[in-house]
């Protein structure tokens, strides 16, 4: 029997270690959270963290359905962070303002998890007027002051009741212009218009905009602007939101409401001089998002925010990697089956 060397007795040592390395998620399973491991593709070696925090468009279901999606067809690691009760249960159903003359019994809302943004290269927010621990909103501010790159879907951009702990040059921050602008109202007829998404011609070459095609959700448009006013300087429009009337693709333009800006990006710059790609769309509830053309805007946005825009091309795999029947969006959760569940009841079933 030959004796071992040196250098093959560490290249045996080693070669398990770099193994189990390779194959770790940036962060440990939780039942607190869900964790996705990304297979083949080219966000090998990314990490993404999706928000989950929303009342209304159940981004309880969406944001699994994305990471699933993410990890198995595009190789990122994907993490969904979610509000919880005080349970410890994914909780839609917890108000958002205290009862008038019960302020004291106000529970804050609680993300499990804030502190693996830290390994995130890029984090997804679906929020919705949250009103946070002032360690979780510090958590958050760390990570949009890092110069990584954010995404806001739908209510991101009123996602939080109060202003985060967030200045620069003493100018306080708002997380809606940040984004690129706030909720002013709902533009469509809410619950009663849907959208047709119009990509803008001059940025059809925009690598966000590889493959993107019939956009559409029962969800209304949103403002995010003052009538007369446009997009603030630095924004640029890629697609433009008709209402439409009634609930089916294919309806009918709503003649009294003009079209609005429904998805761009821009650039933020953080205290420290670091620029970050930023990506908003004001459409993304959980049954807009069974529509393929979002599913691919939302993803090669993804893309695009991590500086990978040379790997969009118009037919890499958006399908869903389980099963996906979103419950409809709004507040009468016992009609809908709205109701606390713990977070593993949302991971996708094959």
């Amino acid at each position: 029997m030959k004796p071992i060397t040196l250098s093959v007795a560490l290249t045996l040592c080693l070669a398990p270690l770099t193994r189990s390395q390779d194959s770790r998620h940036p962060v440990p399973k939780s039942s607190k959270w869900l964790t996705y491991r990304g297979g083949k593709g080219p966000g090998k070696g990314k990490h993404i963290i999706l928000i989950a925090a929303d009342q209304e468009y159940r981004s309880e279901q969406s944001m699994p359905m994305m990471a699933g999606i993410l990890s198995r067809h595009h190789g990122f690691d994907c993490t969904v962070l979610f509000g919880v009760n005080e349970q410890g249960l994914v909780d839609p159903t917890m108000p958002v303002y205290p009862k008038k003359g019960k302020e004291a019994e106000f529970k804050s809302h609680n993300i499990p998890g804030l502190e693996h943004l830290q390994s995130a290269d890029l984090v997804i927010f679906f929020l919705r007027l949250l009103t946070l621990p002032m360690d979780q909103q510090k958590q958050i501010v760390e990570y949009l002051d890092s110069g990584k790159p954010i995404i806001g879907l739908r209510t991101a951009n009123h996602g939080f009741r109060r202003p985060l702990p967030y200045k620069i040059d003493g100018q306080q921050v708002h997380f809606g212009e940040l984004l690129g602008g706030s909720f002013r109202g709902h533009h469509g007829n809410w619950h009663r218009d849907s959208t047709r998404g119009d990509l803008v011609e001059a940025m059809k070459d925009h690598p966000i905009l590889t493959g993107v095609e019939n956009i559409w959700g029962p969800s209304d448009v949103y403002r995010t602007y003052k009538e007369g006013e446009k997009l603030p300087e630095g924004c640029t429009a890629l697609v433009y939101g008709q209402p439409l009337i009634g609930r089916e693709q294919g309806g009918e333009s709503n003649p009294k409401k003009e079209p609005l800006p429904v998805a761009w990006f821009k650039h933020w710059k953080t205290s420290g001089g670091k620029t970050a790609r930023v990506f908003q769309s004001t459409m993304g509830s959980g049954k807009d998002l069974e529509n393929q053309g979002l599913r691919r805007l939302i993803i090669n946005a993804g893309y695009w925010c991590l500086g990978l825009e040379n790997e969009i091309t118009a037919n890499r795999n958006v399908d869903y990697v389980g099963e996906y029947k979103p419950l409809v969006s709004g507040f009468n959760y016992e009609k809908l089956g709205v109701v606390p569940q713990p977070p593993a009841a949302y991971h996708q079933k094959p």
